[in-house]
């Protein structure tokens, strides 16, 4: 793309409370945790990075790995994280996941949960990704489907206003887009990803089902059909590692710094009053214990 692509911004928004605390999504929240349970329940590692982590919904699920740092746009989501999950193995980074302030190999390990649907441009964000990642790294992505059963009933009955089976993203509200599995399989190709299975969750996403049904049993019955491979749920989640290009070795994890650099220019960082500045003598904020890399303080 051309022009720089939007960003989705939460801000100070109350996306928390609105969204998730006593919205009805316990169904969601439970299907998502046990899945990522059992996907890292016997696999660690180094540094793990958590992008749009938002207030921290899901981070204490990543504890097998010895750091994991939380990168979202929303500065406010970010410090509401930090109060709840303190400092100790956790970093705080708000950034523009297109320019993402990380060397080269500086993680082990990745998630995306409900987050993608918020990019427009996919191959833009995944080679960010893949760049941060040493080889061999495991990638863990989720992503809402346009082909799923829902979608696919109201296209047959003429109520969609859009085709599930097309390959092309489609924007149904503002900076809110559904995928076609193909599609995600190529875009993930072309970026350097290896897919090891495909798991489709949230099949019961339905208020009348979640109002009559305990959670825990719609979730156990989620569990059974994410390992049938049937992609026609609304949420994909997507099991990848990185194939090899030659990417250096994971810095080691002392001191944050190791594994930061200038968003705009890619030069190294060092502290100084009120926060960081580049080797070009751009300065960059630190704000109640978040490195914020969305806009530079001051340039030389």
């Amino acid at each position: 793309m051309s022009r720089r692509p939007r960003i989705c911004d939460y801000g100070d928004s109350s996306y928390r409370q609105d969204f998730w605390e006593g919205q009805g999504r316990d169904y969601e929240d439970a299907v998502e945790r046990r899945l990522l349970r059992s996907l890292f329940q016997r696999r660690g590692g180094c540094r793990l990075l958590e992008i749009g982590a938002g207030f921290g919904r899901i981070s204490g699920e990543y504890r097998a790995y010895e750091q994991v740092v939380l990168l979202d746009y929303s500065l406010e989501q970010l410090q509401y994280a930090r109060r709840q999950l303190g400092d100790d193995g956790y970093l705080y980074v708000a950034a523009d996941a297109y320019r993402m302030p990380f060397r080269p190999a500086s993680f082990d390990a990745a998630t995306m949960i409900r987050v993608l649907h918020h990019f427009e441009d996919v191959p833009a964000v995944l080679r960010q990704i893949r760049a941060v990642l040493a080889d061999e790294s495991r990638f863990i992505l989720e992503y809402a489907n346009k082909r799923n059963l829902k979608a696919m009933a109201r296209h047959l009955l003429g109520r969609n206003g859009w085709d599930p089976y097309s390959l092309a993203p489609v924007e149904f509200v503002e900076l809110n887009f559904n995928f076609h599995p193909d599609y995600m399989r190529q875009r993930l190709s072309e970026s350097g990803f290896r897919l090891q299975r495909a798991l489709p969750v949230s099949w019961f996403r339905l208020n009348v089902l979640k109002r009559a049904l305990p959670t825990g049993m719609l979730a156990a019955l989620d569990a059974a059909l994410q390992h049938t491979g049937w992609e026609l749920s609304p949420s994909i989640f997507l099991d990848l590692h990185t194939t090899g290009n030659g990417s250096q070795a994971l810095i080691p994890a002392e001191d944050p710094l190791a594994i930061m650099r200038c968003p705009e220019t890619g030069a190294a960082l060092r502290r100084a009053e009120g926060g960081l500045v580049s080797d070009g003598g751009i300065r960059w904020a630190i704000q109640q214990g978040v490195y914020d890399f969305r806009q530079p303080l001051s340039k030389m």
